[in-house]
């Protein structure tokens, strides 16, 4: 007979977590302001708020760890990294930074200016949020697949070519300082970027004169879909694949968080040498001197090997299928999700699986503060609060999809652990039609509201 699938690792550490009732669910949901990034993590059952530093660091990065140098110019952590950034993605120049959206800072404060425009495929909050506080603004050029979960297009993170022309027509290629691309395309569900288009995006933007920046969070995860479902990769490694994929960016933002499997860090990867230099100067103001960023020698070392590992056909294939497992038993129970399944989380459809509530009433975080009450599961509302207002208007933008997302940490929970959450969201389905109504806002942030926005139900 065939042998079944089995994860290729074994635990060696163990963190105890408690079961809460319903009734200290609903106490401290209240005291949060239904806000579900306000929750202590002790009031948590299973945590799937992100995928972003909350993996299980292995051995070898532990071991990494201790051999970190803590100089402050010049440490050898800084060269492990800059040697594996170099090995797994071709960068020549690269500035460490403390985290993702500190790598945006720094790059944002170099190229983008007010008034200038930056499309992409569904920019995710720091993204957008980085763009928008300097008067910039940000336009989606995602394919319309993307937006139909029932669609099975495999590679729903793709730019639609003819849209990204357009923005290109319509404004001068001074006012367009890249075009982002997200591998994988998180907003549209932890959809995968086709080599295809990585391509195509990269010959029109040169046609145009414009550089092509990677979001990086989850490249390695984007590898592995266009090695299953690309035809003419199947027999390439991860690795081979990363290194064609980055023939193609002049710039990568990445939070090491996802795909590095480190519990904190981030980097900058430049082809041109002069943005390098200017970045600097932002680097030593924000984040410290440029072969630290902000990061420990210790935490250098444990991202440099993470990389290596991240890039791994057997680690990645145990990683999604992961994923994958909890996708299909939602479906197998009628329950509506972004298909096919994505990489780092499973995205549910809260338009139809809440259909009674009003749209005003932020439809995903109605379905996630359902969640948290059912079973203490924390995930995190991909909606309404997180589109934010228009700038402009300052009226609500109301997106495509209202998604609950379910991410999935880096070989920390068991397949245990994803049949409580399905039944926990089939729990959840079945009254659906009992929830009519959902939060009004009681306070927010000018900018990426829903990190700290506060709510009341609406009764």
């Amino acid at each position: 007979m065939e042998l079944p699938f089995a994860e290729s690792y074994k635990i060696k550490m163990v963190e105890t977590i408690r079961r809460s009732t319903r009734e200290e669910r609903e106490e401290w949901i209240k005291q949060a302001k239904y806000n579900l990034f306000n929750l202590k993590s002790d009031y948590v059952f299973i945590d799937l708020l992100t995928d972003s530093g909350t993996g299980a660091m292995s051995d070898k990065q532990w071991a990494a760890m201790m051999l970190g140098d803590e100089s402050y110019a010049g440490a050898r952590s800084y060269h492990n990294m800059k040697d594996a950034i170099k090995t797994i993605m071709g960068f020549d120049y690269f500035l460490p930074t403390h985290q993702g959206r500190a790598a945006e800072n720094v790059l944002f404060s170099v190229l983008v200016k007010e008034g200038d425009v930056v499309p992409g495929n569904s920019h995710f909050d720091t993204t957008k949020g980085h763009i928008e506080f300097r008067r910039a603004k940000a336009i989606d050029c995602t394919i319309d697949e993307a937006f139909d979960t029932t669609n099975l297009h495999p590679f729903k993170g793709n730019i639609d070519i003819k849209k990204l022309e357009e923005v290109y027509k319509s404004h001068p290629k001074e006012k367009i300082p890249f075009v982002v691309l997200t591998l994988t395309n998180n907003t549209a569900g932890g959809q995968p970027v086709s080599m295809e288009n990585i391509k195509a995006v990269a010959a029109l933007s040169k046609k145009y004169g414009v550089k092509v920046l990677f979001d990086s969070a989850r490249f390695a995860e984007n590898a592995y879909f266009i090695k299953t479902r690309e035809k003419g990769y199947e027999s390439l490694t991860i690795k081979q694949i990363v290194l064609e994929m980055y023939e193609y960016a002049d710039f990568a933002t990445m939070s090491s968080k996802k795909d590095a499997i480190v519990n904190m860090g981030g980097f900058i990867g430049f082809k041109d040498e002069a943005v390098f230099r200017q970045a600097c100067t932002y680097n030593i103001m924000f984040e410290g001197f440029i072969t630290y960023g902000g990061m420990s020698g210790r935490d250098m070392n444990a991202l440099a090997q993470g990389l290596d590992e991240g890039t791994e056909f057997d680690y990645l294939e145990t990683r999604i299928k992961q994923v994958a497992y909890l996708g299909n038993k939602l479906i197998e129970y009628g329950i509506p999700v972004q298909q096919p399944i994505g990489g780092h989380a499973v995205f549910v459809d809260a338009k139809k699986m809440l259909p009674l509530v009003p749209k005003e009433e932020f439809i995903a975080q109605t379905l996630g503060v359902e969640l948290y009450l059912e079973a203490g599961i924390r995930g995190v509302e991909i909606g309404t609060l997180l589109a934010d207002r228009d700038p402009v208007t300052r009226e609500n933008r109301y997106p495509n999809l209202e998604l609950l997302r379910l991410a999935i940490p880096r070989r920390t929970y068991t397949n245990n652990h994803m049949d409580v959450i399905a039944a926990a969201l089939k729990n959840v389905w079945d009254r659906r039609e009992q929830m009519k109504r959902g939060y009004r806002i009681l306070w927010e942030a000018p900018i990426m509201r829903h990190f700290t926005v506060e709510l009341e139900k609406i009764n």
